[in-house]
């Protein structure tokens, strides 16, 4: 969602001719050529073949014919059948792109789906995203401090820098996600008296463990019902004794937390 559409959809005739096939036939259009057109079209030339070949066999009329020598060259040329095809997919696109944009415009409409939706969108490795609202910040010359208040309950401290809370005009009552990767998070099932120094420490129960061959996604459902999940060696997961229903706590730094806003 690079543009920022909150809405996609894929456009398909007959379930198997996409863009991919259009774009072949309008390279292919251009060029005259199935080796330019491939080209043109980001496929390999076998790859361009497949896609023509499980076309024309479908058609119940030639979508290719093929040129050779002559006063006007050689080459391969679109049928009229393939003409009027190409031409049908660009009116059919011409109004999806319009539908997408009016229902685009009913969802501006609806502020609370829309938040719901954009917070959804944001595409990242982070496997942990958390919806908030900025409770508080503490700007310093250098670094700043800012908490984010979870939809669901808790709060996520993060750090980062203060030219960085400026860019995203960080201030009390803004909407922000908070992402921490599962591999920045440690688990603990006993602290034995001892205070760590990790500002985010979260307490939950194991609700699932996804074991690898070398570590696992451990994860922990919080008391208002968020999930945050670990990355934990097998061997950790052994030696703490995790299994679902088990209570750990998710810890891990300021320094860890990314911070996302909109506009």
């Amino acid at each position: 969602m690079t543009d920022g559409s909150l809405l996609t959809a894929e456009l398909k005739l007959a379930g198997r001719l996409d863009a991919r096939f259009f774009a072949l036939l309008e390279a292919l259009q251009r060029t005259g050529s199935i080796t330019r057109a491939a080209r043109t079209a980001g496929l390999s030339y076998k790859g361009a073949w497949m896609l023509l070949e499980a076309a024309c066999n479908l058609a119940n009329e030639p979508l290719l014919e093929t040129a050779t020598g002559g006063a006007g060259g050689g080459g391969t040329r679109l049928t009229q059948a393939a003409q009027d095809l190409l031409s049908a997919w660009r009116a059919l696109q011409s109004d999806h792109r319009e539908f997408l944009r009016t229902q685009e415009a009913r969802l501006a409409q609806q502020p609370a789906l829309q938040g719901l939706l954009r917070r959804m969108s944001m595409k990242t490795t982070a496997r942990n995203q958390f919806a908030g609202t900025v409770s508080a910040v503490e700007a310093g010359p250098v670094s700043a401090q800012v908490t984010i208040a979870l939809k669901a309950g808790g709060e996520i401290t993060a750090t980062l820098t203060s030219a960085a809370a400026k860019r995203l005009k960080l201030k009390k009552g803004k909407e922000a996600l908070a992402l921490v990767k599962a591999s920045a998070i440690v688990l603990v099932t006993d602290f034995a008296g001892w205070q760590l120094s990790a500002r985010n420490q979260l307490a939950g129960t194991v609700s699932r463990i996804e074991k690898g061959a070398v570590s696992s996604l451990v994860v922990l459902t919080l008391p208002g019902g968020a999930a945050i999940t670990a990355s934990v060696t097998n061997e950790g997961v052994e030696a703490l004794g995790l299994k679902v229903g088990t209570p750990a706590t998710a810890v891990f730094k300021a320094y860890a937390v990314l911070v996302a806003t909109q506009g």
